[in-house]
C-alpha cells in the first residue's frame, strides 16, 4: 500500500487511525557499543545529524550539548555557548538552508536555557539543557540537517536524536519547515527626553517602516510563529518597559494599513499589562522576564498553531521596537513558517554578530 503523507493529524483523537510510514531514528549512539553516545565537534568543526535520500517527514528533535571544558570544570561555563552553535537543515537537495538558527534561540534567546513547555518547542530539565522540538519537517528528495561550532578554542559534546518516518511520497500540497533567525541591535529609537511618559507612549507611527522585522519571505505559504528576545539597552531608574511595540504583519503586496494590526508587544504573545512573570502554554509564553525593571534579557514566544497566517505571494511579519519605534534596544528572533520552494534565500549573520549582551 503506498505511503504518503495521509490527511492524519497528530491529536489523540487521530491516534488510533492505522498508518503505513516507515519510523526511522538517526542518533549519536555509540557504533563501539559502549557509552560514548555523543559527537565531539572541534572548534569550526560540524556533525551532520541526518542525511537521506527520498520522502519522509522529522517528527522530533532532542539534543543536548555541553563544552568540554565546563564539564572539566563546573566554573569552565561558556555563557554564550548556544549563540556559537548553528543549527542548519536543507531540504530536497536545495543549496540555500532552509533552517538557520543559533541552536540556542530555535527555543529561548540570550544564549540562555530554562525550562518551559510549548506544543512544538520545549526545553526540559537538567534547567532547560534537554532541547526538543515537534515541528514537522517535511521533504521530497531527501533531507539534511547539521550543527556546526563557532567556538574558537573548545570542544563541543553533541548528543541527539533525529526521529523521522519515510514515506513513498509527499505532495505537493505539503510545504516545507522554515526557521530565520535575525537580530538589530540596537533599533533605530529616539533619545530619551526630561519626560518619560513622552519617551515611551507619545509619537505616531503610520508607515510601519522602520518596524523590526521578524520575517520577510516571498512566495506562497503561512507564518507558523516567533521567538523574540529582547535585551533592554537602557540604563536608568525610570520606568523602563520595553514595550508598547504594535504587531504589524503585511501580507500580498500591503501598503498601509497592513492586513494584520496589534495593540502592543505584551498583547502579541497573549500576555497583559508589562509582564513580569514566568510562564509556559502551549502557543505562547514568557521564558525570560528581564528580572527587576525588565533591564535583563526577556524571551517571549507565540505560535500560530490554530491560526497560521497565509501568505500567496509575500509577507512582511514585523512589530515595533516601543510605542512608534522611539526605543533603541537589542533584538532578536527566530520566525518559523512554511512555504513552496523556491523559498528567498537567507543564512546566518557571522558569530561575532551573534553574541548576546551579557
Amino acid at each position: 500500500m503506498t505511503a504518503d503523507y495521509g490527511p492524519h493529524g497528530s491529536s489523540l483523537r487521530d491516534l488510533p487511525r492505522l498508518r503505513h510510514t516507515r519510523r526511522r531514528r538517526s542518533s549519536s549512539w555509540d557504533r563501539t557499543g559502549g557509552n560514548d553516545d555523543r559527537a565531539t565537534l572541534g572548534p569550526g568543526a560540524s556533525v551532520t545529524m541526518l542525511d537521506v535520500a527520498g520522502a519522509g517527514v522529522v517528527t522530533h528533535l532532542w539534543m543536548t550539548v555541553a563544552a568540554s571544558r565546563s564539564l572539566r570544570n563546573p566554573r569552565g561555563t561558556v555563557p554564550d555557548l548556544l549563540r556559537r552553535l548553528v543549527l542548519r537543515a536543507w531540504w530536497d537537495v536545495e543549496e540555500q538552508p532552509s533552517v538557520a538558527v543559533p541552536l540556542g534561540d530555535f527555543g529561548v534567546g540570550h544564549g540562555r536555557t530554562t525550562d518551559f513547555v510549548s506544543l512544538p518547542l520545549q526545553m526540559s530539565p537538567e534547567d532547560g539543557k534537554a532541547l526538543n522540538c515537534w515541528f514537522a519537517m517535511p521533504f521530497g528528495s531527501g533531507a539534511r540537517i547539521e550543527l556546526t561550532s563557532d567556538l574558537a578554542d573548545d570542544d563541543v559534546l553533541v548528543y541527539f536524536y533525529v526521529d523521522f518516518e519515510e514515506l513513498d511520497t509527499v505532495g505537493d500540497e505539503v510545504g516545507r519547515f522554515h526557521a530565520q533567525w535575525r537580530r538589530q541591535n540596537p533599533t533605530a529609537g529616539v533619545r530619551p527626553g526630561p519626560s518619560n511618559a513622552a519617551y515611551q507612549f507619545h509619537g505616531t507611527n503610520l508607515t510601519g517602516r522602520d518596524n523590526y522585522t521578524i520575517l520577510e519571505a516571498e512566495g506562497h505559504g503561512h507564518y507558523v510563529g516567533c521567538v523574540l528576545n529582547i535585551q533592554n539597552r537602557r540604563r536608568t531608574r525610570r520606568w523602563n518597559w520595553y514595550g508598547e511595540g504594535d504587531d504589524m504583519i503585511f501580507i500580498d503586496g500591503d501598503e498601509w494599513p497592513p492586513t494584520l494590526h496589534g495593540t502592543g508587544t505584551e498583547d502579541y504573545v497573549n500576555t497583559a499589562w508589562c509582564p513580569t512573570q514566568s510562564y509556559s502554554a502551549p502557543y505562547h509564553g514568557v521564558t525570560l522576564t528581564g528580572g527587576k525593571n525588565w533591564r535583563g534579557p526577556v524571551s517571549l514566544y507565540r505560535f500560530h498553531i490554530e491560526d497560521p497566517v497565509v501568505f500567496e505571494r509575500s509577507i512582511r511579519v514585523s512589530i515595533e521596537h516601543g510605542h512608534a519605534n522611539r526605543r533603541s534596544d537589542d533584538w532578536s528572533s527566530v520566525a518559523y513558517w512554511y512555504q513552496a520552494e523556491p523559498h528567498r534565500p537567507f543564512d546566518l549573520a557571522p558569530v561575532e554578530e551573534r553574541l548576546p549582551l551579557l
